[in-house]
């Protein structure tokens, strides 16, 4: 049996990779622009891959997972926030995760994967309650 495998956007200190390992997924890399949580994750998942910022990924590039997960900056929808909503300066990165997923969809179709097998299959995003 094939192993689940994740990649991590708005990565932080590694939180959704720990889980997956303890929940047998196996984290392939990381996206996180912060140095200090870089230096941690690297710390804790030596073996993890780090690819920077969001903005300036190609998802075709990326080594293919199952998961995408990611907890986008939550300053412009919080109730201790500028409620700016999804249109917010920050907020609007989960835009940024979804095209990931699309150009990492694209690319496997155009390599020829089924659409029961194109990758990634699943993608999850923590936030604010109420957006």
């Amino acid at each position: 049996m094939r192993c689940i495998t994740m990649g991590s956007l708005f990565d932080g200190i590694g939180g959704f990779p720990l889980a997956a390992i303890h929940n047998g997924v196996i984290p392939l890399w990381a996206s996180e622009i912060e140095p200090f949580p870089i230096r941690v994750t690297q710390q804790r998942l030596p073996g993890m891959l780090h690819y920077g910022d969001i903005t300036k990924l190609d998802g075709a590039m990326l080594p293919p997972v199952d998961i995408i997960c990611g907890g986008s900056p939550c300053q412009d929808l919080s109730v201790a926030g500028a409620r700016a909503g999804l249109a917010g300066e920050r907020s609007v990165l989960i835009m940024e995760q979804i095209r990931i997923v699309k150009e990492m969809r694209d690319a496997d179709r155009s390599r020829g994967r089924a659409d029961i097998h194109i990758r990634p299959r699943f993608m999850v995003w923590e936030n604010v309650p109420y957006v």
